[in-house]
């Protein structure tokens, strides 16, 4: 089988202004023509010519107060000591607000400034000035005065000018149309039975609501299979019926990427490849002056082309004029490398922890979908550095409204499944409450405390000497912290194994045996340490062990690992078991605290935490149908320094 090779591998900066100016150059960038539709369905289209008012608004003169309308020349004189009289239908009339101003009359006396002798009487005691308490024709608009200049984004407010001037039609660019094609032999609608191999669908409903978010009618294609002739089917029933053509996948260069090869069949590739991670192989094209562009298959990979390729020809399309990207800056948590010569963009968590915004990677994987659900804004790492250094000030792109980054409180340390239950818990609270948790082991979070980036850490250090957890690391690593250790739980480590055993591990020593495998946590974490404690009483080496050195960082990610048959066995905790329907060997009862710096004691997300972890018996009640916990000292105060 052949295979493809990139054409290009361009700078960013250039990428985009050679795709500019071929977009220019084939008319893609123009407006697709205008439309004449009913205001009632115009919010959030663009106008295409100036709007004038039919009418003057109001069109008549009208009360503004409930009272009387008058004339201003029969209140002259009126005074406490000598009070006018006035006749019904001869010197005034009722009025309610909006009402038509009477003919003759030009002044409007409010009501709780009358005083009604009889029926046909009353009495005022101060004179009005004309047109007073009257809204006059036109005092809003007037008959062909300019309400909205073309190119306009029509908001709800726009509706109710144009329409109380009489308008009830209006011309309108037309809204760009696009189409999204799924491609891959290995893709499965959700919902369908899977086999092994088989790739659920939901790139084309991500990029599509994108699209849809930036105002584009996004559609989405059938899935198409891995044939050059099927591709290029699709792509010319696309072309000649939507403005835009997303492609997705087949833009790489294995021997079943066949995306570039249709375009430059059917028209131009403009380019193909771009120095940036993730997102390099992403194809430029334009067929019958129609752009066309195949996205990388990762999903990191496709929106990050999506926004850095697709938007502006959106706004363009559209008429509008493309929006600055919302900045903050923040304080790089941790040390970033970065391959020189390409461009990167790190996905990044924020949080604000004491006066300064601390910024965190949250993953780096073009196929990692949750860390960019988890993210809260992109670092760009320019080509021309090799990285970061910890604590640089950098320039984040967000992702999330600043308040909600503003409500996050940032946790940072040993993962366990209870934190996922009080991150749904903290999110009901109004304000809400973001709970931005970071899995880098007990050690890491203490790190993490000690450079003040975290508001909390989790940790469950085990002391071989004294048989005490954590304090001993605190007094060794945080000395001059003051913090509180309040417990969250007590909960059951072990190992887990396959349903029903089938290699019937019992502890520990069956480590070494050559048929089974074995996965780790991570350097630093608690459950390495409990690992390493236990292999040494049983003057056990690492290196007898099938796969000591394969890492994971989270309990829930050594329980995957075995119910895919990925390894035999690993230690984590009970619950993580019971969640995927493992056997479960226990090995020990540990106690998990929260270190808290008493810096953050009295900040609202905090006294939320403890608030829910102390008094909430939903917390409780959840937490203990995991399976493995015991609340019995959580929330209790364990150690104050």
């Amino acid at each position: 089988m052949s295979r493809n090779i990139y054409i290009d591998n361009m700078n960013l900066d250039e990428a985009q202004e050679l795709w500019n100016r071929k977009l220019s150059e084939s008319g893609c960038l123009n407006p697709i023509g205008t439309e004449t539709i009913a205001v009632d369905q115009a919010q959030g289209r663009i106008t295409a010519e100036p709007v004038f008012a039919r009418l003057s608004s109001p069109f008549y003169n009208a009360a503004a107060m409930d009272g009387i309308g008058v004339r201003f020349q029969d209140t002259i004189g009126a005074s406490e000591t000598t009070p006018v009289r006035l006749t019904l239908h001869q010197q005034f009339e009722w009025v309610n607000t909006g009402n038509v101003l009477p003919e003759n009359f030009d002044a409007v006396i409010m009501v709780e400034d009358v005083q009604p002798i009889d029926d046909n009487t009353v009495e005022i005691i101060a004179p009005v000035t004309p047109w007073k308490h009257v809204r006059t024709i036109g005092e809003d608009i007037v008959t062909t005065e300019l309400i909205l200049p073309d190119g306009h984004l029509i908001r709800p407010i726009d509706l109710g000018a144009m329409l109380a001037t009489g308008l009830t039609e209006i011309a309108v660019l037309k809204t760009p149309r696009a189409l999204v094609i799924p491609t891959g032999s290995e893709l499965v609608q959700p919902g369908d039975p899977l086999k092994s191999g088989n790739i659920i669908e939901f790139n084309s409903r991500v990029l599509a609501g994108y699209l849809t978010e930036w105002g584009v009618a996004a559609e989405r294609s059938p899935i198409v299979i891995d044939k050059p002739e099927e591709l290029k089917k699709a792509i010319s029933a696309a072309v000649a019926g939507y403005d835009i053509i997303i492609v997705n996948a087949g833009a790489s260069a294995g021997s079943k990427d066949h995306t570039a090869g249709v375009i430059g069949e059917l028209g131009e590739i403009v380019l193909h490849g771009v120095n940036i991670k993730p997102g390099k192989p992403v194809i430029l094209g334009i067929i019958n002056n129609k752009p066309v562009i195949g996205l990388p298959g990762y999903t990191i990979s496709a929106i990050i082309t999506l926004n850095l390729f697709v938007r502006s020809l959106v706004h363009s399309l559209r008429g509008e004029e493309s929006k600055p990207p919302q900045l903050t800056e923040a304080t790089l948590a941790r040390p970033l490398s970065s391959k020189l010569g390409v461009e990167e963009f790190i996905r990044i968590k924020l949080g604000k922890v004491g006066d300064v915004m601390m910024a965190t990677p949250a993953g780096r994987g073009a196929g990692a979908v949750m860390s960019l659900v988890q993210a809260d804004g992109f670092l760009t790492v320019p080509a021309n550095s090799e990285g970061l250094g910890a604590g640089e000030k950098v320039l984040i792109e967000l992702l999330r409204d600043e308040h909600e980054i503003e409500n996050t409180l940032v946790f940072i340390g040993s993962h366990d499944n209870i934190l996922d239950v009080l991150a749904n818990l903290l999110h009901r609270l109004r304000p809400i409450c973001r709970l931005s948790s970071a899995h880098v082991g007990s050690m890491g979070g203490i790190m993490a405390i000690k450079r003040g980036e975290a508001h909390l850490a989790g940790t469950h250090l085990l002391d071989e000497e004294t048989g005490e957890y954590n304090i001993s690391f605190i007094k060794k690593y945080l000395a001059d912290v003051p913090l509180q250790l309040i417990n969250l739980t007590y909960r059951e480590q072990g190992l887990l194994v396959p349903k029903g055993n089938p290699k019937g591990i019992t502890g520990f020593k069956d480590l070494t045996r050559k048929d089974v495998s074995f996965i780790n946590r991570q350097r630093g974490a608690g459950t390495r340490l409990l690992t390493d404690m236990h292999l040494k009483r049983l003057s056990i080496e690492p290196e007898q062990i099938n796969g000591y050195d394969r890492e994971e960082y989270t309990h829930m990610n050594v329980a995957s690992a075995i119910v895919s048959n990925n390894a035999d066995t690993g230690l984590a905790i009970r619950a993580a078991a019971v969640a995927l329907g493992l056997d479960f060997i226990p090995v020990a009862q540990e106690r998990y605290d929260l270190i808290l710096p008493k810096a953050y004691r009295d900040d609202p997300k905090v006294v939320a935490l403890l608030k829910t972890i102390s008094e909430n018996e939903e917390f409780r009640t959840i937490v203990e149908k995991l399976g493995g916990y015991d609340l019995r000292d959580c929330g209790k105060i364990m150690y104050d320094q």
